[in-house]
């Protein structure tokens, strides 16, 4: 079998040679190529180059075409701002003032950078369409509708839930389009990216993101294609959720227990994908702890409807020869037994960070772990919420952002406790964990921390 046909046989559930394996290859593309990423995603030249030089040195079965969350709320009227090692992040919401679908600019896939995503694929398509199989990476339903109407749309669920839901049926129609566009172009697989649905109940999954979620996986399959559900975060609580929509695969990161989204997924007829590490080992590890993380995920799930993948788009840094390894524990099943026998897993120092004795703080002190919140759309918005929360407050609160792409950042995770991303953590002990706060109740929960320390 080509690595496409194992790819795609893996998706659909089947039993497979060896695992399939997918590196999410995004602006890490650009790093390869020596650029910075907006010069990337914004040249079909180098969004080919880029990927090739990832055939080359990974032998992946299937690569993402581009990695980009803001694609379409680009074209509808969200401003964007740039960062030189990851996508682009969303700087306006249009409808945060209040106004509906109507009051947007028409969708149209031959505006924005949509014109350079066909003529990469086209290409791709035709030098190694045979031999990899391509995917299109859509904005899931409800990612798109807090692109476009801000982090009030959580309170917006409570107080107006028909004014979400039509907003969520206009971003399905996106989503479809858009869906469609990829297949139309020669794309084998569509991936709902879906990220800030790990940031809600499954009560609010049940009632604004299933439907939508399944009227775009019923679009892709009545064109053919294959439909993964590609969440991040702890989405463990919606995990059920999930598996029981209608795509054909769920892909997580390394927040989500493999071998229970495994147990769930495999009686509903679902293959899964995940959950390599991406900052603890792809960025800042070695090759060999890249190739025992790689291990772990498959002693979970084996060869029988399981992508391995990193959880998210793969960050800038990351070394070559760490993915490298990984791809040769996909390859050779030899130097797997050999890894499983001869490698050992480090662990991490702590003694380069020293935290704050919070108690002796004048200040309420606000540790906000994230991924990275110029890349990572939960993380972004739950920095936004602190940050206003804390504006409102005024004096006698500090906060920070720590991301693990540093490794200071996995430091302060791990000496304050913290298990799943993105988290706030208020004078040293997680508060709200994957969880994105309403501003205002943030607000007068500081505003209570400082009375108590001024007492």
């Amino acid at each position: 079998m080509s690595g496409k046909e194992i790819l795609l046989a893996a998706v659909r559930g089947a039993e497979t040679p060896r695992p399939a394996w997918l590196p999410f290859v995004g602006t890490h593309g650009a790093k390869l190529l020596g650029t910075d990423a907006e010069s990337y995603l914004k040249s079909s030249d180098a969004i080919v180059a880029g990927l090739l030089k990832a055939r080359e040195l990974y032998r992946p079965d299937g690569l993402p075409v581009v990695f980009d969350l803001q694609l379409e709320a680009e074209i509808l009227g969200c401003d964007l701002v740039w960062a030189p090692k990851g996508p682009p992040s969303v700087a306006s919401h249009p409808l945060e003032l209040g106004g509906g679908p109507e009051d947007l600019p028409v969708f149209d896939l031959s505006a924005g950078r949509f014109p350079i995503v066909r003529e990469a694929l086209a290409r791709l398509k035709g030098q190694i369409g045979g031999e990899v199989a391509l995917y299109g990476l859509i904005t899931g339903p409800f990612t798109l509708a807090l692109h476009l109407a801000g982090p009030t749309i959580f309170l917006t669920m409570f107080d107006e839930p028909e004014k979400v839901r039509e907003l969520l049926r206009f971003a399905a129609d996106v989503g479809r389009r858009t869906a469609a566009f990829y297949l139309e172009n020669g794309a084998d697989a569509v991936a709902v990216v879906d990220p800030m649905t790990s940031q809600i109940s499954p009560e609010h999954f049940r009632e604004f993101v299933a439907e939508p979620a399944n009227a775009v996986f019923d679009s892709i399959r009545e064109q053919g294609g294959l439909g993964s559900l590609f969440v991040c975060g702890d989405a463990t609580r919606n995990l059920a959720e999930m598996v029981a929509t209608r795509c054909d695969n769920l892909s997580v990161d390394e927040n989500i227990d493999l071998a229970y989204l495994r147990d769930l997924a495999r009686p509903a007829g679902k293959s899964v994908g995940g959950n390599l590490k991406l900052t603890a080992v792809l960025l800042l590890g070695t090759p060999d702890d890249a190739r025992l993380d790689a291990i772990r995920c498959i002693d979970v799930c084996g060869s029988e409807g399981f992508v391995l993948a990193p959880g998210c788009d793969l960050p800038f840094d990351v070394p070559p020869e760490n993915l490298q390894a990984v791809a040769e524990m996909v390859h050779d099943e030899y130097r797997r037994d050999v890894a499983r026998a001869t490698l050992t897993a480090p662990k991490l120092d702590l003694g380069s960070v020293q935290l704050p004795d919070y108690a002796s703080e004048a200040d309420v002190v606000v540790d906000v772990i994230t991924l990275n919140s110029e890349t990572c759309a939960p993380c972004q918005y739950m920095v936004d919420a602190v940050r206003r929360a804390v504006a409102q407050v005024g004096e006698g609160v500090r906060f920070q952002e720590h991301k693990i792409v540093t490794r200071d950042g996995l430091c302060v995770m791990a000496a304050l406790g913290v298990g799943n991303l993105p988290t706030i953590c208020i004078d040293g002990k997680p508060e709200f964990v994957s969880i994105i706060p309403d501003v205002d109740r943030l607000a007068g929960i500081l505003r209570e921390r400082m009375r108590a320390k001024r007492r």
